[in-house]
């Protein structure tokens, strides 16, 4: 005997023709009741195949009709399954149907319709589709998913903002401390570590009887940050990334930030960058071809000193134009001064799928080619500030999650 319940959760997660498989481990078999037949009712929606393999002899007629029904294009049934997978699974589980429901069965109308739009979980996930499929959303729709992209903007803004400005405020003003209290000038590292003794044991925090705060940044760009942002549809996910970034970037001071996108074309997205990151995500167009060469060009005029400038091209390195010229380029950058720093991905999954035989020759010249998670960016960013050799500190964030060539 095996307890029913486990029996009916493998059901769910098998399928229906594990049902008979599963009858056999429990004398008296099984049904699923009323909610667990809606939870099955909504997988199957989705993961189970729309037509039946030749030659397939398991389950009744009945049973195969069933694993033929479909969602297809009734906003109705998209309304009800929507509903019902909220109701039975937990969001991180709605999240992933959500997004096998647009990548395995093709149901890009969730993306259509204000009230789906107002039901989907906001993550990455579904801006890079509403990237991609921009062109297609009807008026009635858009205000909806402009609030769903601000509010993934507005997520990844707050968990990368404050450790952004330090990164840059703690390279820059390191040494220099000011009476002003500023909230944006703290140096939290200073501050926690002067005030350690100040721990409490019974709220277990540090109740500090002391801020310190960095100087106001200077007026005048100290540094020159140039981001080159490959727009193919591979690096989704790096592109909302980086548009956040960039316009953290362009809020500091201290930084004259440029943001260029490119496919085969170069579009300079400076101005909305610095404006609303969300008008610069609905100014990509995901996917098309790749001309790097083109957009280094391009880049190489806002590079006035080159001892204080970064140029951190965001690409997988597979490129469509003038290869050689491309990896020219990017050494005459990195020999005159500037720090150069090829990332191959910007997001939160595994390693990439890169071009290696073009980042083993721009890690030859000494040109570090790596993927790094958005947090570990800041570290990163801050060591390169300071004059760190950028080949030997990719290798040491490496142990932290970074991954990739250097």
């Amino acid at each position: 005997m095996v307890d029913v319940e486990q029996l009916k959760r493998w059901r769910l997660i098998l399928g229906r023709e594990s049902q008979d498989t599963l009858n056999s481990y429990n004398e008296e078999g099984f049904v699923l009741e009323e909610d667990y037949a809606i939870m099955d009712e909504a997988l199957a929606a989705i993961y189970d195949e729309t037509t039946e393999a030749k030659g397939s002899n398991s389950g009744t007629a009945t049973q195969r009709a069933q694993r033929n029904a479909s969602l297809g294009a009734s906003s109705p049934k998209l309304a009800k399954w929507l509903s019902d997978i909220r109701k039975y699974f937990p969001q991180d589980v709605v999240s992933v149907i959500q997004s096998d429901a647009i990548e395995r069965k093709g149901l890009k109308q969730l993306l259509f319709e204000p009230e789906t739009l107002k039901n989907i979980k906001p993550d990455i996930n579904m801006v890079t589709n509403l990237m991609a499929l921009k062109g297609k959303i009807p008026g009635n729709a858009k205000d909806t998913a402009r609030e769903l992209v601000k509010a993934v903007v507005d997520e990844i803004t707050k968990r990368l903002e404050n450790d952004l400005r330090q990164a840059v405020i703690g390279a820059l003003n390191r040494k220099n401390h000011s009476p002003i209290p500023s909230i944006k000038n703290i140096d939290w590292k200073y501050t926690i570590n002067r005030n350690l003794k100040n721990y409490n044991l019974q709220y277990k925090k540090i109740i500090p009887d002391r801020f310190y705060f960095f100087e106001n940044g200077k007026r005048t760009k100290n540094w020159t940050v140039i981001l080159d942002i490959d727009q193919s549809g591979s690096m989704a996910d790096s592109v909302v990334y980086a548009s956040v970034i960039g316009s953290i970037f362009a809020s500091i001071p201290a930084l004259d930030t440029r943001v260029v996108a490119f496919d085969t074309e170069v579009v300079d997205l400076t101005e909305q960058c610095a404006n609303d990151p969300v008008d610069m995500l609905f100014g990509i167009q995901l996917g098309g071809g790749t001309d790097i060469n083109k957009s280094i060009t391009y880049c190489q005029q806002f590079v006035a000193e080159p001892k204080r400038t970064m140029f951190i091209l965001i690409s997988d390195l597979y490129e469509g134009g003038n290869q050689a010229a491309m990896i020219r380029r990017m050494t005459e950058m990195h020999e005159s001064g500037v720090k150069v720093i090829s990332l191959l991905a910007l997001s939160d999954s595994g390693a990439p799928w890169y071009d290696e035989h073009t980042a083993r020759k721009l890690s030859t010249i000494g040109i570090p080619c790596f993927a790094c998670t958005p947090n570990l960016l800041p570290e990163f960013l801050e060591r390169a500030l300071k004059g760190y050799d950028l080949k030997e500190m990719a290798k040491k964030v490496a142990a932290k999650g970074i991954k990739g060539k250097y």
